[in-house]
């Protein structure tokens, strides 16, 4: 649940669920095996749990079958998922630096008002400016950081009862 800290979550009353996010790992196909790690790092469990928005190498998006592939399309698409998104995780290696896509995916968080947590892979010592001065927050690769990163930014979830 956001707010709660992690080490409170696993004493959860029996039936008293946690908060399950919402995130889209804006990453660069050509760097597979981060994103690929970053996902196992914070794979669901008891005391975190989400969905994948993002769109990595093995699932791309599926266009409509009477228009070529066009980047219009693709910017829409990724839109839409990005706008769904409670949080957008940025793997913040030196290649975010020269992605249009990685690039377009921020600029739309910012446009939609989603939180963006930065995420150091593995090694990195220097991090794009992009990804930096857009972050809420910056954290190592460490499930615990991120995780808490993910609870302390991600947007409220949208009540249905909202406006009534």
């Amino acid at each position: 649940m956001a707010g709660i800290p992690d080490h409170l979550l696993r004493i959860l009353p029996a039936g008293m669920s946690a908060r399950r996010y919402a995130l889209f790992v804006s990453h660069a196909w050509r760097y597979t095996a981060e994103y690929d790690g970053l996902v196992k790092l914070i794979r669901p469990d008891s005391n975190f749990q989400w969905d994948n928005l993002s769109v990595p190498k093995t699932n791309p998006l599926l266009q409509f079958a009477e228009l070529q592939r066009s980047f219009r399309c693709l910017v829409k698409q990724l839109d839409d998922a990005v706008a769904r998104a409670d949080c957008l995780l940025v793997l913040s290696g030196m290649y975010a630096a020269h992605s249009g896509w990685i690039q377009s995916e921020i600029e739309a968080a910012k446009e939609f008002g989603v939180p963006i947590v930065a995420v150091r892979p593995l090694g990195s010592e220097r991090l794009p400016e992009a990804a930096t001065h857009a972050a809420a927050e910056v954290v190592g690769w460490n499930r615990n950081s991120i995780v808490s990163a993910i609870r302390r930014h991600a947007r409220m979830p949208h009540s249905p009862f909202a406006g009534y």
